[in-house]
């Protein structure tokens, strides 16, 4: 599903934006410490330990792109949700690649 260049940016930093605002509240409730770094469509997460977790916005292919220990991946919107090729949801595979380098649970889908 294409989306206008507008539609695709709110959606994209609406997506961000709900990252940092997770991550910002299981910092207040000392859950886990993870630290953000946001540039423009770049959102850099430093987990526990000193890995990194890298969502970065691709506008010319209207996708973004997640980077993990676990591997690259790739999201589009598909009208409802942002999914890989294999269909996976955006935020339950970062649910998973976060959750296996903080070595704890972690859900960014609730």
């Amino acid at each position: 599903m294409s989306l206008s260049d507008a539609d695709y940016h709110a959606k994209a930093h609406t997506l961000l934006a709900r990252i940092e605002a997770q991550i910002d509240a299981w910092l207040e409730e000392d859950v886990v410490d993870i630290d953000t770094h946001r540039t423009g469509g770049l959102l850099e997460l430093t987990m526990p330990g000193g890995s990194k977790i890298v969502l970065n916005t691709q506008p010319p292919l209207q996708e973004i792109w997640l980077a993990a220990r676990s591997g690259g991946y790739h999201f589009k919107w598909n009208g409802v949700q942002w999914v890989d090729r294999e269909g996976q949801e955006l935020l339950a595979r970062l649910s998973s690649s976060a959750s296996e380098q903080a070595g704890q649970a972690l859900n960014f889908s609730a």
